[in-house]
């Protein structure tokens, strides 16, 4: 009978043994879902990162609104291009400008008178016996000097010589401030001692036909001393000094 108590006492502590484990198990199971929650927990802490990555997202987006800054770039460019086609338009008036200095340039020719040009005598030391004359444009066009100049000595009634084989290859042209230069061969070796002393110079300029003269002629001084004679020469008008005094 004590044994049967015994037993039953064992059994009923048994009994409460396993309901007590039953409890345990039932807080393990909370335990479990509080386990699950902490991935939940670290699921909650990985969603900042999320965000974060949403951020670089948003970053990505703001990569893109660089790109598309980059992207308003060419609109710049545009602008800038739109400025340079102004740019090419003042470049153009540029070209115009240049266009109506090269139109000043190029003002169709005149002839070269004592109205448009400078003309001065001076002796030289080489070759002897001889003078140069200088004609400097001063007008706003360019002008041609044909042929030789026609000289007039004081109240000689004949005009001078010219000298034939002095003619150049083509008409000489002054641009503006350009000068074209003719020697004057006093007198010739027939002349002797026949021979005039001069004073004054009077420089007809001939025209494009080679008939009578043009304009205003140019009277000039001479330099002290200057004989001449009848046979001597004037040259056709050079483009240089060392042509005209070649002769």
């Amino acid at each position: 009978m004590r044994n049967h108590i015994r037993t039953t006492a064992l059994a009923a502590t048994a009994l409460l043994a396993a309901l007590s484990l039953t409890a345990c198990g039932g807080d393990n199971g909370d335990n479990s879902k509080t386990g699950a929650m902490a991935p939940a927990a670290n699921s909650t802490t990985t969603t900042p990162d999320t965000d974060k990555d949403a951020k670089d997202t948003k970053g990505g987006k703001d990569a893109k609104d660089t790109d598309g800054g980059t992207a308003n770039a060419p609109a710049e460019n545009v602008s800038t291009t739109s400025k340079g086609s102004k740019g090419s338009t003042g470049a153009t008036n540029g070209r115009k400008s240049n266009a109506g200095a090269t139109g000043s340039g190029s003002k169709s020719p005149v002839t070269c008178t004592g109205d448009n040009t400078k003309v001065t005598v001076s002796k030289v030391s080489r070759p002897i016996n001889h003078l140069l004359l200088t004609a400097t444009n001063t007008g706003n066009r360019p002008c041609y000097a044909y042929h030789a100049p026609s000289l007039g000595f004081d109240d000689a009634q004949a005009a001078f010589p010219v000298l034939r084989d002095s003619i150049p290859q083509a008409v000489v042209t002054l641009e503006p401030g350009q000068s074209a230069y003719a020697s004057i061969g006093l007198f010739g070796e027939s002349d002797g001692k026949n021979l005039y002393k001069g004073k004054n110079l009077t420089v007809y300029f001939t025209p494009k036909s080679n008939s009578g003269s043009t304009g205003s002629p140019a009277v000039l001084k001479l330099p002290a001393n200057t004989y001449w004679g009848d046979n001597g020469f004037v040259t056709y008008w050079q483009s240089t000094m060392d042509e005209a005094l070649t002769y």
